[in-house]
């Protein structure tokens, strides 16, 4: 072996944080977000995002019974995009570092965008018309975010 290079190590530091730190240019809108859905993602998560268990988790979906954040008292309950995830940009890193499954990190940014988009607006956390981008992904609302308590181990930075 041998130390990782600068550019190689740069290439490799594509997380993003909660707050958005980390977001690349890009954009990307819900109806191309489906496209790239159906193409890249639906063949693990079903065509409708429910998911092919146990191997493929359910991404879209409201479970009426998982409403008012349930999940303490019925562990059972399927967790989704919309009803669970706290940070809209947690997506966005998510799916940018380790999705298309046997192709993590072959989506362009503004797939990542695109599809960002399309997962929230399936789960009905931003309208169907929506276009994202760095500032306005940093500005959607997740339905359960203050469920959580936030991490301030970053690294010894006081998060603000």
């Amino acid at each position: 072996g041998r130390a990782a290079t600068a550019a190689e190590v740069t290439a490799r530091d594509i997380d993003v944080g909660p707050d958005g730190e980390g977001l690349p240019a890009g954009s990307g809108s819900v109806q191309q977000g489906e496209a790239v859905y159906k193409l890249k993602c639906a063949m693990c998560h079903g065509l409708n995002g429910a998911g092919m268990p146990p191997a493929f988790p359910a991404i879209i979906g409201r479970d009426p019974k998982a409403e008012g954040f349930a999940f303490a008292r019925d562990p059972k309950l399927t967790r989704t995009i919309g009803n669970y995830w706290p940070n809209a940009t947690t997506v966005f890193d998510y799916v940018r570092r380790a999705m298309p499954l046997l192709q993590p990190g072959s989506l362009t940014n503004d797939e990542v965008y695109s599809l960002t988009a399309y997962l929230l607006a399936a789960n009905e956390v931003i309208p169907m018309s929506a276009t994202l981008d760095s500032a306005s992904l940093m500005q959607v609302k997740m339905p359960y975010r203050d469920k959580f308590v936030a991490d301030d181990r970053r690294g010894g930075k006081e998060v603000k």
